[in-house]
């Protein structure tokens, strides 16, 4: 299953969309990495504190819409499943006097 949040996928053909999934979440940092990130915006560089928490942030905003979707799986296994029970329930049901009959046949001709 491919996750996707574009509404094409380059060399794949879409078949069916399952429905929208999102995950969010919101961070922070401690005081102490705050004032030195300041620090070092001023006199300029990368903020590698921020990046790995902006990583950590998407990896589990990810993982949030990893879960949704099987949730959504998993809910349509278990309708279809009861959809197919109740079916054969209707079909054994339905078939019941005749299934009667054919005993009382079977009995009447002595088998």
């Amino acid at each position: 299953m491919l996750v996707v949040n574009t509404e094409t996928i380059p060399g794949h053909e879409i078949v069916e969309i399952k429905g929208l999934v999102q995950g969010n979440t919101i961070r922070a940092k401690h005081l102490g990495r705050d004032i030195g990130a300041g620090l070092k915006n001023l006199v300029g560089g990368e903020l590698t504190g921020y990046t790995e928490l902006l990583t950590e942030a998407r990896r589990q905003a990810l993982q949030r819409m990893m879960d949704q979707v099987v949730k959504a799986v998993e809910f349509v296994f278990l309708f279809s499943l009861v959809a197919g029970l109740l079916v054969l329930f209707a079909a054994v049901s339905a078939t019941h006097d005749e299934r009667r009959f054919d005993a009382a046949v079977m009995r009447t001709l002595g088998a």
